[in-house]
């Protein structure tokens, strides 16, 4: 009868190992395709739906500013979201935390942004420029955006992973650009749509990654049009905001004319600029907008108080991990331009140069 017994027993290990060994078997093979219609599907797949879970890790410092305060929560606090995206221009995004939540639906050139907690609801038309909200961390944006631009011979196939109960796909990124500070990118994607479901990104040098987002949860059907659609509540009344950010809002009220180009990079979209420039490609970007001196002078004195911050010819110069900020100093009104993104101190000085010469 003993050996009887060693089956039970065994069976019962194998019952309690198998969804532990699901989880973590290693995904997809190496994909059929080229890389170069690789790289294709995963810019299409912005027209996927989807709904899900999502987590965000980032470890990066940033100076603490009320303009920039869910920029710093994004990139350097653990962010928990729930996604339902229906296409680029009708999506909902939940930043689920201890205290409430605050959720974000987008419908065509608007957005609401309700907070849970204190019940308030504010509409603002989405602008072409602003920082970085929630819905950019989400895996299939912030992978999106970081493939974007990227070179056949820079991208490589990574080891597969299980990701949200799919054989996912890997690549990694090493961009070739002299002036990134951004070592490589890791993703891992759906391998029929091309959804990116992980990114980890590293900067040069680095063995852990300063930014790692991933799906947790993953539901490749659309979501309905009312998952995605803001019905307040009947004692809640919609406020009106002219802009998203101050990024949105110095971009609506045109306080300079940029360039095409910067330091060599050229803008993200190839178009000409008004007053916000984004500029370079993939994961080498860098944001250069002018700020007025009552956003400017705060931002200065937390910027100061970092050991790291120099005060050079060009401005005062802070890197952040991967991240180097510069804000210049326009004469006598105490503003300035922010420059900002994954792009070396040195891209930085000769952006704001090229900037001061045509002041």
């Amino acid at each position: 009868m003993r050996w009887r017994w060693f089956v039970v027993l065994g069976a019962a290990v194998l019952l309690v190992a198998l969804p532990a060994a699901v989880q973590h078997r290693p995904g997809g093979g190496p994909p059929t395709r080229p890389t170069a219609d690789v790289l294709a599907r995963i810019q299409a797949s912005a027209d996927v739906g989807w709904s899900g879970r999502a987590q965000s890790t980032g470890t990066l410092q940033l100076p603490s500013s009320d303009s920039f305060a869910t920029l710093g929560t994004l990139l350097g606090e653990q962010v928990e979201l729930r996604a339902w995206w229906r296409g680029e221009d009708s999506w909902r995004v939940d930043r689920v935390r201890s205290t409430g939540e605050t959720d974000t639906f987008r419908d065509g050139r608007g957005q609401v942004r309700w907070v849970f907690e204190s019940e308030r609801a504010t509409y603002s038309p989405v602008s072409t420029i602003r920082l970085p909200d929630a819905v950019d961390v989400l895996p299939p944006s912030l992978g999106r955006d970081l493939f974007q631009g990227a070179q056949v011979d820079e991208v490589a196939f990574l080891q597969g992973r299980r990701i949200a109960g799919v054989d996912a796909v890997g690549f990694v990124l090493r961009p070739s650009d002299p002036a990134s500070t951004v070592g490589r990118v890791e993703a891992w994607f759906e391998p029929t749509t091309w959804l990116p479901l992980r990114v980890d990104l590293y900067g040069r040098g680095g063995t852990t990654p300063v930014l790692s987002t991933t799906l947790t949860e993953l539901d490749l059907r659309p979501p309905a049009v009312s998952a995605v659609r803001f019905d307040p509540p009947a004692s809640v009344a919609l406020a009106y905001e002219e802009s998203t950010d101050v990024a949105a809002a110095a971009n609506g009220l045109e306080l300079a004319d940029l360039p095409s180009s910067v330091a060599g990079l050229p803008t993200r979209d190839g178009r000409d600029p008004g007053a916000v420039g984004v500029y370079g490609r993939g994961p080498t970007t860098m944001i250069v907008f002018p700020l007025r001196g009552s956003v400017a002078r705060p931002l200065r004195e937390q910027l100061e108080r970092n050991a790291g911050t120099t005060q050079t010819s060009a401005g005062t110069l802070a890197p952040v991990g991967p991240i180097s900020v510069l804000l210049t100093r326009l004469p006598g009104r105490g503003g300035g331009f922010l420059l900002a993104g994954t792009v070396t101190p040195e891209t930085l000085t000769a952006a704001a140069a090229q900037l001061q010469e045509r002041a």
